[in-house]
């Protein structure tokens, strides 16, 4: 479903932590990283795409998280003409998108990338906000830009106090959950990057 202009309308997700880190998935068989992102179907509209989207690229249902924001209009990026088909050259330009801001209400075990048999990703990490976008395959990189540029002023505020104690999270913050301090440790990083298992506040 391409509109006049040859763009086709897709949905993009940024989804937040508690700590308002990303999550930041690497593409299957790839070295590429981006956000979960797809098409949006006849008849959908984008919050439709988005939580089916959400779903099959991650595995998470509308209860576990919570809309935050989402661009004003449409951001666009036109793909090269070496990553369209052949069949497609000459009408297909690229692809328009409304991105969400979600913030994640459930738990780091409810992500799931193997909720269908086409997944997107084989790892993921939770990334500082502004992401390192030298990962991201190029012609996308200019509407990651101006996708984090525009909701960032969304983000949600931290509670700062009692979050960490002499370099340790509290115990007592209701917000700690096990599962968020458990982090992969042997996973694959984009180049250039470093994990901390606990990231400064």
């Amino acid at each position: 479903m391409l509109d006049r202009e040859g763009f086709r309308p897709n949905v993009g997700i940024i989804l937040l932590n508690q700590r308002n880190q990303v999550f930041w998935g690497k593409r299957i068989r790839t070295h590429s990283w981006q956000f979960p992102q797809g098409g949006i179907d006849r008849g959908e509209s984008p919050e439709q795409a988005m939580f089916r989207e959400l779903h099959e690229e991650v595995g998470l249902q509308p209860e576990h998280v919570r809309i935050v924001a989402r661009t004003r209009d449409w951001l666009r990026y036109e793909v090269p003409d070496r990553f369209i088909r052949r069949d497609a050259r000459g009408f297909y330009k690229g692809q328009k998108q409304i991105w969400y801001l979600l913030q994640l209400v459930g738990h780091d075990h409810h992500l799931n990338l193997r909720a269908t048999d086409h997944p997107e990703f084989d790892a993921w990490r939770w990334n500082d906000y502004w992401v390192p976008l030298d990962v991201v395959v190029e012609f996308k990189r200019g509407v990651y830009e101006m996708a984090l540029t525009e909701l960032a002023r969304f983000l949600p505020r931290q509670d700062r106090q009692n979050r960490y104690l002499r370099g340790m999270r509290d115990e007592s913050d209701p917000s700690s959950d096990p599962s968020e301090r458990q982090q992969p440790m042997h996973m694959e990083l984009p180049p250039g990057a470093s994990f901390d298992p606990n990231p400064p506040g």
